[in-house]
């Protein structure tokens, strides 16, 4: 019986590649997002690979949406096995005394508490039926302190709490869960980012040891492993991707 994961952000960048890429496992997917056309792209990119899927559309700054994202592809394959914790937005890229309180409860209440949300309903699943294994995703600036990046910081330090916490809790009932700190990534959101901010792109590419941008694939490939491995005693770990971009500060 072929296993079951839930991405969010789904519908582009990491959360695409990491569905084409469990689909190759014979992982069937639920594809959340609350853009539909990138969700359906993802949903046909996924079962061209010969498993099945499903887009469930979602904000996963309102809870009732997590929820309903939870009980659906429940509704939908019988059991969550795997849980990708992935949407997320950057914000304006504006220092912290500039950014309106509008753009901060943005960036808290996707990157942060749509994340718990998430957590909260799908391990509730989990240990229903024996466990399972998540990942969340972090950010380079979730390890260390970045500027122009104040808030989105903040979310991502806090997902690294709420991975390591959860296992404190948790671990003993069969639940795994691990985070990953991409560094800067060539996914749409960064794009649009350093399209708004071009100095950063420079900056960034300079600053990491590789001298360029990570891809979504690559990503992909240790998301995957975290939660498929049977490397079972990786548990509550924050693994950096960032071409040593934070080991070198």
């Amino acid at each position: 019986m072929n296993k079951v994961a839930i991405i969010t952000g789904a519908g582009s960048g990491l959360g695409q590649a990491t569905a084409v890429r469990l689909a190759k496992e014979g992982v069937n997917i639920a594809v959340v997002d609350v853009n539909e056309k990138g969700g359906i792209e993802t949903v046909e990119m996924v079962k061209e690979v010969g498993v099945d899927a499903i887009f469930i559309k979602a904000d996963v700054s309102k809870h009732e949406e997590v929820k309903n994202y939870v009980d659906k592809t429940v509704e939908h394959f019988g059991a969550i096995d795997y849980f990708f914790n992935n949407a997320g937005i950057s914000g304006s890229g504006q220092f912290f005394l500039n950014s309106s309180i509008d753009e901060i409860n943005q960036i808290v209440g996707i990157n942060l508490l749509g994340a718990l949300y998430g957590v909260r309903y799908v391990a509730e699943v989990m240990l229903k039926n024996g466990g399972g294994s998540i990942v969340n995703t972090s950010s380079s600036a979730g390890v260390i302190g970045q500027d122009s990046v104040v808030t989105y910081s903040a979310t991502k330090h806090g997902i690294v709490g709420l991975t390591k916490s959860m296992v404190a809790e948790y671990a003993k009932d069969g639940l795994r869960v691990n985070a990953i700190a991409p560094g800067p990534t060539e996914t749409p959101m960064v794009k649009t980012f350093y399209e708004a901010n071009p100095e950063m792109k420079e900056n960034a590419t300079s600053g990491i040891p590789q001298k360029r941008l990570g891809t979504p694939e690559e990503v992909a490939e240790l998301v995957t492993f975290l939660l498929t491995s049977k490397a079972e005693y990786i548990n509550g770990e924050v693994i950096r991707i960032d071409g040593g971009f934070t080991n070198s500060k």
